[in-house]
Protein backbone atom coordinates (compact mmCIF):
# COMPACT_ATOMS: atom_id res chain seq x y z
CA UNK A 1 0.00 0.00 0.00
CA UNK A 2 1.51 3.47 -0.97
CA UNK A 3 0.13 6.98 1.07
CA UNK A 4 1.41 9.55 2.77
CA UNK A 5 2.54 8.26 6.43
CA UNK A 6 2.11 10.50 9.03
CA UNK A 7 3.33 10.23 12.72
CA UNK A 8 0.59 11.40 15.22
CA UNK A 9 1.78 13.71 17.61
CA UNK A 10 1.63 11.96 21.31
CA UNK A 11 1.72 13.02 24.85
CA UNK A 12 5.31 13.75 26.45
CA UNK A 13 6.71 13.91 22.95
CA UNK A 14 9.03 16.08 21.18
CA UNK A 15 7.17 18.20 18.47
CA UNK A 16 10.22 17.93 16.42
CA UNK A 17 10.00 14.15 16.76
CA UNK A 18 6.58 14.17 15.19
CA UNK A 19 6.46 16.46 12.90
CA UNK A 20 4.75 14.81 9.56
CA UNK A 21 7.68 12.88 7.94
CA UNK A 22 6.48 11.99 4.19
CA UNK A 23 7.37 8.83 2.55
CA UNK A 24 5.53 7.41 -0.34
CA UNK A 25 6.81 3.88 -0.13
CA UNK A 26 4.85 0.46 0.80
CA UNK A 27 4.28 -0.81 4.17
CA UNK A 28 6.54 -2.32 5.51
CA UNK A 29 5.46 -2.77 9.36
CA UNK A 30 1.80 -3.66 8.01
CA UNK A 31 0.23 -0.85 10.36
CA UNK A 32 2.44 -2.00 13.83
CA UNK A 33 5.03 -1.28 15.86
CA UNK A 34 8.38 -2.40 15.82
CA UNK A 35 10.78 -2.16 18.73
CA UNK A 36 14.51 -0.97 18.19
CA UNK A 37 15.52 -4.64 19.18
CA UNK A 38 13.59 -5.60 16.21
CA UNK A 39 15.68 -3.44 14.48
CA UNK A 40 19.13 -5.31 15.65
CA UNK A 41 17.19 -8.71 15.12
CA UNK A 42 16.18 -7.90 11.64
CA UNK A 43 18.98 -5.81 10.39
CA UNK A 44 21.62 -7.07 12.27
CA UNK A 45 23.19 -4.47 14.14
CA UNK A 46 26.04 -4.26 16.10
CA UNK A 47 23.73 -3.00 18.73
CA UNK A 48 21.41 0.03 19.26
CA UNK A 49 21.40 2.52 22.56
CA UNK A 50 18.87 4.82 23.41
CA UNK A 51 19.23 8.04 25.33
CA UNK A 52 18.10 8.59 29.14
CA UNK A 53 16.26 11.59 28.26
CA UNK A 54 14.59 9.79 25.48
CA UNK A 55 10.75 8.51 26.49
CA UNK A 56 9.16 5.63 26.03
CA UNK A 57 6.39 7.08 23.83
CA UNK A 58 9.47 8.84 21.58
CA UNK A 59 11.65 5.32 21.66
CA UNK A 60 8.21 3.88 19.51
CA UNK A 61 7.88 6.94 17.44
CA UNK A 62 11.86 6.42 16.50
CA UNK A 63 11.81 3.04 16.15
CA UNK A 64 8.74 3.16 13.95
CA UNK A 65 10.38 6.55 11.73
CA UNK A 66 14.29 4.57 11.67
CA UNK A 67 12.28 0.96 10.65
CA UNK A 68 10.78 2.47 7.67
CA UNK A 69 13.39 4.37 6.23
CA UNK A 70 15.80 1.88 6.47
CA UNK A 71 13.52 -0.78 5.15
CA UNK A 72 12.94 2.19 1.98
CA UNK A 73 16.89 2.69 1.70
CA UNK A 74 17.00 -1.62 1.55
CA UNK A 75 14.18 -1.11 -1.09
CA UNK A 76 16.35 1.72 -2.94
CA UNK A 77 19.82 -0.26 -3.40
CA UNK A 78 18.09 -3.52 -4.02
CA UNK A 79 20.26 -4.97 -1.25
CA UNK A 80 20.02 -7.97 1.06
CA UNK A 81 19.17 -7.01 5.07
CA UNK A 82 23.03 -7.27 6.06
CA UNK A 83 24.06 -4.66 3.44
CA UNK A 84 21.81 -1.88 5.68
CA UNK A 85 24.08 -3.36 8.75
CA UNK A 86 27.25 -3.43 6.55
CA UNK A 87 28.00 -7.25 7.44
CA UNK A 88 26.61 -6.30 11.21
CA UNK A 89 29.65 -4.18 11.91
CA UNK A 90 27.20 -0.88 12.42
CA UNK A 91 25.86 0.43 15.43
CA UNK A 92 22.98 3.50 15.72
CA UNK A 93 22.12 5.64 18.61
CA UNK A 94 19.38 7.99 19.32
CA UNK A 95 19.57 10.77 21.68
CA UNK A 96 23.15 10.39 22.85
CA UNK A 97 25.36 13.53 23.42
CA UNK A 98 25.70 14.83 19.91
CA UNK A 99 27.94 17.64 18.60
CA UNK A 100 27.67 21.20 18.92
CA UNK A 101 25.94 22.26 15.49
CA UNK A 102 25.20 18.77 13.97
CA UNK A 103 21.63 16.98 14.24
CA UNK A 104 23.40 13.44 13.26
CA UNK A 105 27.12 12.31 12.73
CA UNK A 106 29.24 9.17 11.76
CA UNK A 107 32.03 8.12 14.26
CA UNK A 108 34.34 5.65 13.02
CA UNK A 109 36.13 4.80 16.03
CA UNK A 110 33.41 2.35 16.92
CA UNK A 111 31.31 2.48 13.92
CA UNK A 112 28.87 4.37 15.36
CA UNK A 113 26.02 6.46 13.48
CA UNK A 114 24.34 9.11 16.05
CA UNK A 115 21.59 10.76 15.16
CA UNK A 116 19.80 13.50 17.73
CA UNK A 117 16.84 13.37 19.16
CA UNK A 118 15.28 16.57 18.38
CA UNK A 119 16.95 17.14 14.61
CA UNK A 120 17.90 14.28 13.33
CA UNK A 121 15.36 13.27 11.42
CA UNK A 122 16.21 13.61 7.59
CA UNK A 123 19.79 12.92 7.89
CA UNK A 124 19.68 9.45 7.82
CA UNK A 125 21.17 8.61 4.59
CA UNK A 126 23.87 11.13 4.82
CA UNK A 127 25.11 9.24 7.97
CA UNK A 128 24.72 5.63 6.08
CA UNK A 129 26.71 6.91 3.56
CA UNK A 130 29.66 8.24 5.67
CA UNK A 131 29.26 4.51 7.19
CA UNK A 132 29.76 2.91 4.04
CA UNK A 133 32.49 5.01 2.78
CA UNK A 134 34.44 4.24 5.66
CA UNK A 135 33.43 0.28 5.81
CA UNK A 136 34.44 0.18 2.16
CA UNK A 137 37.90 1.43 2.18
CA UNK A 138 39.71 -1.99 3.32
CA UNK A 139 37.70 -3.70 0.16
CA UNK A 140 38.57 -0.92 -2.21
CA UNK A 141 42.28 0.45 -1.14
CA UNK A 142 44.80 -2.13 0.33
CA UNK A 143 46.48 -1.98 3.65
CA UNK A 144 43.40 1.20 4.42
CA UNK A 145 44.14 3.19 7.64
CA UNK A 146 41.66 1.62 10.25
CA UNK A 147 39.44 5.35 10.44
CA UNK A 148 39.89 6.10 6.74
CA UNK A 149 37.44 6.71 4.12
CA UNK A 150 37.13 5.62 0.50
CA UNK A 151 36.35 8.51 -1.19
CA UNK A 152 39.34 10.67 0.05
CA UNK A 153 42.23 7.54 0.26
CA UNK A 154 40.63 7.69 -3.59
CA UNK A 155 41.96 11.01 -4.30
CA UNK A 156 45.77 9.83 -2.65
CA UNK A 157 46.24 6.52 -3.67
CA UNK A 158 47.59 5.74 -7.64
CA UNK A 159 45.30 2.09 -7.65
CA UNK A 160 42.47 0.69 -6.40
CA UNK A 161 41.99 -3.00 -5.80
CA UNK A 162 40.49 -4.23 -9.05
CA UNK A 163 36.88 -5.74 -8.83
CA UNK A 164 33.60 -5.01 -10.38
CA UNK A 165 31.97 -3.19 -7.50
CA UNK A 166 35.15 -1.23 -6.88
CA UNK A 167 35.17 -0.25 -10.67
CA UNK A 168 31.28 1.37 -9.92
CA UNK A 169 32.86 3.02 -7.15
CA UNK A 170 36.06 4.22 -9.35
CA UNK A 171 33.60 6.24 -11.58
CA UNK A 172 31.60 7.50 -9.00
CA UNK A 173 34.69 9.11 -7.17
CA UNK A 174 35.75 10.28 -11.17
CA UNK A 175 32.51 12.39 -11.79
CA UNK A 176 32.76 13.66 -7.94
CA UNK A 177 36.47 15.05 -7.98
CA UNK A 178 37.50 15.14 -11.42
CA UNK A 179 37.18 17.39 -14.72
CA UNK A 180 35.35 15.52 -17.29
CA UNK A 181 38.40 15.46 -19.13
CA UNK A 182 40.34 13.17 -16.59
CA UNK A 183 42.18 16.45 -15.69
CA UNK A 184 42.13 18.72 -13.10
CA UNK A 185 39.16 19.04 -10.03
CA UNK A 186 35.68 18.99 -11.23
CA UNK A 187 33.41 22.72 -11.32
CA UNK A 188 31.73 21.23 -8.27
CA UNK A 189 35.06 20.40 -6.32
CA UNK A 190 36.26 23.55 -7.08
CA UNK A 191 32.88 25.27 -6.20
CA UNK A 192 32.90 23.32 -2.79
CA UNK A 193 36.39 24.80 -2.07
CA UNK A 194 35.48 28.40 -3.01
CA UNK A 195 32.48 28.13 -0.68
CA UNK A 196 34.85 27.01 2.02
CA UNK A 197 37.11 29.95 1.44
CA UNK A 198 34.14 32.27 1.78
CA UNK A 199 33.68 30.89 4.93
CA UNK A 200 36.95 30.68 6.08
CA UNK A 201 36.72 26.76 6.92
CA UNK A 202 37.28 23.20 5.42
CA UNK A 203 33.98 21.47 5.46
CA UNK A 204 32.10 21.37 2.41
CA UNK A 205 35.35 19.82 -0.11
CA UNK A 206 35.89 17.48 2.34
CA UNK A 207 35.60 14.00 -0.03
CA UNK A 208 33.57 12.15 2.18
CA UNK A 209 31.38 15.03 2.85
CA UNK A 210 31.17 15.48 -1.30
CA UNK A 211 30.28 11.90 -1.30
CA UNK A 212 27.74 12.00 1.36
CA UNK A 213 25.73 14.57 -0.16
CA UNK A 214 25.90 13.22 -3.43
CA UNK A 215 24.62 9.71 -2.10
CA UNK A 216 21.69 11.53 -0.46
CA UNK A 217 20.90 13.58 -2.96
CA UNK A 218 20.86 10.64 -5.29
CA UNK A 219 18.19 9.05 -3.34
CA UNK A 220 15.98 11.82 -2.94
CA UNK A 221 15.69 12.22 -6.49
CA UNK A 222 14.11 8.38 -6.82
CA UNK A 223 10.51 7.43 -6.80
CA UNK A 224 10.66 5.83 -3.40
CA UNK A 225 10.62 9.42 -0.88
CA UNK A 226 11.28 9.07 2.69
CA UNK A 227 11.76 12.39 4.62
CA UNK A 228 13.23 11.23 7.51
CA UNK A 229 15.77 8.83 5.73
CA UNK A 230 16.21 12.55 3.40
CA UNK A 231 15.96 15.85 3.09
CA UNK A 232 16.77 18.68 2.11
CA UNK A 233 18.84 18.53 -0.71
CA UNK A 234 16.79 20.50 -3.52
CA UNK A 235 15.42 22.92 -1.87
CA UNK A 236 17.09 23.54 1.43
CA UNK A 237 19.56 26.20 1.70
CA UNK A 238 22.88 24.14 1.09
CA UNK A 239 20.76 23.31 -2.31
CA UNK A 240 20.60 26.86 -3.51
CA UNK A 241 24.30 27.64 -2.40
CA UNK A 242 25.27 24.67 -4.99
CA UNK A 243 26.36 22.15 -2.81
CA UNK A 244 25.16 19.68 -4.16
CA UNK A 245 25.79 18.42 -7.78
CA UNK A 246 23.32 19.52 -10.77
CA UNK A 247 21.18 17.22 -11.94
CA UNK A 248 22.62 15.77 -14.57
CA UNK A 249 25.88 14.98 -12.66
CA UNK A 250 23.29 13.90 -10.23
CA UNK A 251 22.21 11.49 -12.56
CA UNK A 252 25.21 10.00 -13.36
CA UNK A 253 26.17 9.74 -10.08
CA UNK A 254 22.88 7.66 -9.93
CA UNK A 255 23.93 5.52 -13.03
CA UNK A 256 26.93 4.63 -10.44
CA UNK A 257 25.93 3.49 -7.02
CA UNK A 258 22.19 2.05 -7.92
CA UNK A 259 24.49 0.08 -10.53
CA UNK A 260 27.14 -0.45 -7.58
CA UNK A 261 24.50 -1.81 -5.00
CA UNK A 262 21.99 -3.63 -7.90
CA UNK A 263 25.10 -5.89 -8.81
CA UNK A 264 25.96 -6.16 -4.71
CA UNK A 265 22.28 -7.41 -3.96
CA UNK A 266 22.66 -9.91 -6.75
CA UNK A 267 25.74 -11.41 -5.51
CA UNK A 268 24.74 -11.32 -1.91
CA UNK A 269 21.13 -12.80 -1.77
CA UNK A 270 21.16 -15.83 -3.98
CA UNK A 271 23.87 -17.71 -2.16
CA UNK A 272 23.40 -15.59 1.10
CA UNK A 273 26.76 -14.52 1.49
CA UNK A 274 27.83 -11.55 3.73
CA UNK A 275 29.66 -8.42 1.93
CA UNK A 276 33.10 -8.59 0.15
Amino acid sequence: MRGNHKVQQQAGVSGRLTRPYFRNGPEHRAGADVSFADLVKIFGFQSIRIGRWVTAAEQQIAANLFFDALCDLQLLLQVPNQVISLNESLALTFGIGGRPGSCAHYQPQGRILALAKNAGGGSLAHEWFHAFDHYIAGKMFKDAPRNSFASKLWLSRPSFIEHPLNNYLHQAFSLLFLHQSGQGESAFFAHCRDVDLAHKQFYYAMPEEMAARAFEQMLELQPVKNSFLVSGCLTGPAARAGLYPQAMLSQQFANCWLSYFALLGRALTPASQLLP
